[in-house]
């Protein structure tokens, strides 16, 4: 096989599991973290702008997220984000900077984040599995083509798997952290 289909599969079974670990971070425990308004878009100045542009977030206590604009006249819209930002939060504003609670979760809300946890992992491992079968494919065309032998294909089809089993496994162990995170009170 040539090396790039192992490489070219590893890739973007990579990816796969950054963008597991991603959406995972936005996922809400009932911990402060900054990582809850990544991707927020706030209506400034009649455009949308990533927050992170216009405001640095912190978390100075376990349950305390602080939002402090580098512009003061932009204080309003970020709030207004915040709100309409479907993650249950309520913001408050002192002019200075917005001050959000992270409110404790439910047993029924840890509940619901825990099996969107597993669905995030679940879409995961599709992204993986995909991979794989992109990369077999590949290897089937190589022998097909005469580029490769009947027992290169079959090592080659192992090591792919391999790969697979490595990073499905990688994702089990992100979710299951995510899932004990969510549910520690």
């Amino acid at each position: 096989m040539s090396k790039d289909v192992l490489e070219n599969a590893e890739m973007i079974m990579d990816e796969a599991l950054d963008a597991v670990k991603r959406r995972l971070g936005k996922l809400r425990t009932g911990k402060a973290s900054p990582v809850l308004l990544d991707g927020m878009m706030v209506e400034y100045y009649g455009s949308p702008t990533p927050l992170k542009q216009l405001a640095t977030v912190a978390a100075p206590e376990a349950r305390l997220l602080t939002v402090k604009p580098f512009d003061r006249s932009s204080i309003g819209a970020i709030e207004k984000a915040i709100q309409s930002g479907n993650l249950g939060l309520n913001p408050s504003n002192d002019g200075m900077m917005i001050r959000i609670q992270i409110p404790e979760l439910t047993e029924e809300r840890r509940r619901e984040f825990g099996k969107m946890a597993k669905d995030i992992g679940e879409d995961g491992k599709v992204a993986i599995r995909r991979a794989r079968q992109d990369g077999n494919d590949e290897i089937k065309k190589e022998q097909k083509d005469g580029e490769i032998t009947e027992d290169e294909l079959h090592a080659d089809r192992d090591s792919i798997q391999k790969l697979t089993d490595r990073f499905c496994a990688g994702v089990d162990e992100i979710v299951k952290a995510k899932e004990a995170e969510i549910m520690e009170i």
